[in-house]
């Protein structure tokens, strides 16, 4: 019974170690108006998605301005922000998402320099 087990385990660890790095990604950026900082934060992230997250993320773009409700919902406070809901943890990114590293980081696409 515990070789079973054990068995189990040891393959199921494997099917996981060949679907790292392939989550699906959930994204939500928030952005104000079509000011040039939130045409810049669409392009960056819309960007970084094709070139890092090909075919497996949901990348939606909410004007404030106009729904205004899932704003409050999520808190948002400033724009633009990104945030990462899935895969965990939740992420939050404000401002206009010029730094690719920081972005790539946070997005765990991409190890942190020391």
């Amino acid at each position: 019974m515990v070789r079973k087990r054990t068995t189990a385990i040891a393959k199921a660890l494997a099917k996981k170690a060949k679907t790292a790095g392939k989550e699906r990604y959930v994204l939500r950026l928030y952005v104000a108006g079509m000011t040039f900082k939130s045409s810049q934060a669409i392009i960056n992230i819309t960007q970084i998605c094709k070139d890092h997250l090909k075919g497996r993320y949901d990348l939606r773009v909410i004007d404030i301005y106009q729904q205004p409700t899932l704003a409050q919902g999520e808190q948002i406070i400033a724009a633009p922000t990104l945030i990462k809901k899935l895969p965990l943890p939740l992420r939050r990114f404000i401002g206009n998402m010029v730094d690719r590293e920081k972005i790539l980081v946070g997005l765990d696409l991409r190890p942190k320099k020391d």
